[in-house]
């Protein structure tokens, strides 16, 4: 009788962990999640990315069942390219947010990401996008970003790094949004209460999958939260130092093939 896994769920952020720094996926970490799947595990994407720019990614991936997006915002179903659960930013409050913030450190520029399985990226005047390579519309004005639904809010500031910016709009926003910081150049304003946990928690109830049984890699604060659901948690060799602080095992970068290290330990060659 074969042994089943160790680990039932193997959950991993993009960018900066499975994603190379030019957004492709490397045959070594393609090879590894194939052993997972073989093992009968189940691998999720849980990323910031809205589910619209994720769908060609989890093509690549061949994922065709759920996947955790929008820093949570969005659970995801690939095959059916619907969703299975969402959640809403309220604009008057991203508004009410936005001044707050804007009012302890100037003049921030921002961009939103519109909810629904088609919706698009926003940026406003001024906005620059941390990854290039995702597309997105500009518009004329801010009050163009509150036009359609919205599950996030991006921000960036002229001369605040990203961690004093974050820190920062924690402050100034208290309960009106959970404040993230996902990536270079890339803090967020989402839902309150909502993270990559509550995410995955919901697409791993609705797999009949146990939190003690999911192992969870990223490279970011807005990973901690997942860090602390799943069972371990493993931060890349790039990975934000608090990040790293509370991970259970540090691997090597995305790179070099981190997660394939990891898993190629735990899921032995048939």
């Amino acid at each position: 009788m074969a042994v089943p896994p160790a680990y039932a769920l193997i959950a991993t952020d993009l960018d900066g962990t499975l994603l190379r720094a030019d957004d492709t996926v490397s045959d070594r970490s393609l090879a590894a999640l194939e052993r997972v799947a073989r093992a009968g595990a189940r691998h999720l994407v849980v990323t910031g990315r809205p589910a619209p720019r994720v769908r060609p990614l989890l093509d690549t991936l061949g994922c065709t069942g759920l996947a955790v997006c929008g820093q949570g915002a969005q659970v995801y179903d690939a095959g059916a390219d619907r969703m299975l659960w969402s959640v809403r930013l309220d604009r008057e409050l991203a508004e009410t947010a936005l001044g707050k913030i804007e009012a302890e450190v100037g003049q921030v520029y921002a961009a939103v990401d519109q909810d629904g399985v088609d919706g698009l990226t926003l940026i406003e005047p001024g906005y620059l996008m941390p990854h290039p390579t995702l597309p997105a519309v500009r518009v004329g004005r801010r009050d163009d970003l509150w036009r359609e639904p919205i599950s996030k809010v991006l921000l960036r500031h002229q001369t605040l790094s990203d961690d004093a910016l974050a820190s920062i709009a924690r402050s100034a926003v208290g309960s009106l949004a959970t404040v993230t910081m996902s990536g270079p150049g890339t803090v967020e304003l989402q839902p309150c209460g909502v993270t990559k946990a509550t995410g995955l928690a919901l697409a791993a109830d609705h797999l009949g999958l146990a939190a003690d049984r999911a192992l969870a890699f990223g490279d970011m604060p807005n990973d901690i939260p997942m860090f602390d659901w799943a069972g371990r948690g493993v931060a890349m060799a790039n990975a934000h130092p608090e990040l790293k602080a509370v991970a259970d095992e540090v691997t090597t970068s995305n790179e070099d093939d981190g997660i394939a290290v990891v898993l190629e330990r735990l899921f032995p060659a048939d």
